[in-house]
Parts: C-alpha cells; structure tokens; sequence
C-alpha cells in the first residue's frame, strides 16, 4: 500500500509498531475512500450540468470548490487523528516500566478494552496472592485504566477470596 497521507519515510515504517501501521493503514484507506466519493461526486454533478443545459454556468466550479474545501477539512481531520494516535503509541524504550508489563500499553484503545486487556492478563496468574500484590504495584495500570484501576481491584479481590 503506498501511504501518502503523511510524509513518511521506509526508515520510519520500519519503525513503525504494529498498532502504528493499523493507524496509518486506515488512515490511508479513509483518505483514498474520501477521495474515491470526490471525484465520484464531481462526475455526476458534471453530468448533472451537462444534461440540465447549463454547462456555461458556473455551478460546476462552485460545486467543485465546495466539494473540495470539504474533503480537504476531512482530510485535514484524519491527518490530525492519525498524527496524534501516532503519538501515543510511540515505542517506549526507555520506560522500564512499560517493560516490565505482561500486556499491551495501547493507548488507542478505549477504555472497556483495556479493561479486558489488563483483567485477563491478570487472571492469567494463578497465584491468587502474587496476583493481588503485583495488581497493586503496577503503576502502568493505574494510569492505562484510569478510574477503572479500582473496579478492577475491586474484581480481582473478589477472585482471590
């Protein structure tokens, strides 16, 4: 897939995570749908002026200057989504932290899936008091979950009694 929605380089791609690459790949595929039902939506509106016998007006170009400023807004959305989602899913070499968890940090994410994310991993442990112990240290979870650290607290006592 030839990505042209941002500049980017083989060099950046290739350190790209696979969470990134979904990002851009979708962004990518948005941008050329938008720009499929662009140039779709301009043909019929030129087939629609040259069949209404006005094709010296100049409704084409109005029409054309509108569609435009309004997949050029669209784009200008998914430019800025997908510049931010690549930010927050930057590999983190140097948070030890970060590597030190046994699940996906995805921040891209919503918060339900985290959740499920961060709870299997957990009742992976068999070790009822391990499991409590790491819970409760693990710094990473409590800003990945948010107000959902202490529900799931709350879920993982319930397991270990």
């Amino acid at each position: 897939m030839e990505f042209d929605i941002i500049d980017v380089t083989e060099e950046e791609l290739e350190k790209f995570t696979a969470v990134q690459m979904q990002l851009l790949r979708t962004a990518q595929k948005n941008k050329n749908n938008l720009k499929y039902n662009l140039e779709k939506d301009l043909e019929i509106f030129s087939r629609i002026v040259l069949t209404g016998d006005v094709k010296n007006s100049s409704l084409y170009e109005q029409k054309k200057a509108e569609l435009t400023a309004e997949y050029n807004r669209e784009i200008a959305a998914l430019i800025e989504q997908l510049n931010y989602g690549l930010h927050l899913n930057e590999p983190y070499p140097d948070n030890e932290d970060l590597q030190k968890v046994g699940y996906i940090v995805d921040f891209s994410l919503n918060y339900t899936e985290r959740y499920r994310i961060v709870r299997d991993y957990y009742l992976s442990i068999s070790d009822t008091s391990l499991r409590m112990a790491q819970y409760g240290a693990d710094e990473v979870a409590k800003k990945y979950l948010g107000s959902y650290y202490s529900t799931l607290y709350d879920v993982l006592y319930t397991y270990s009694r």
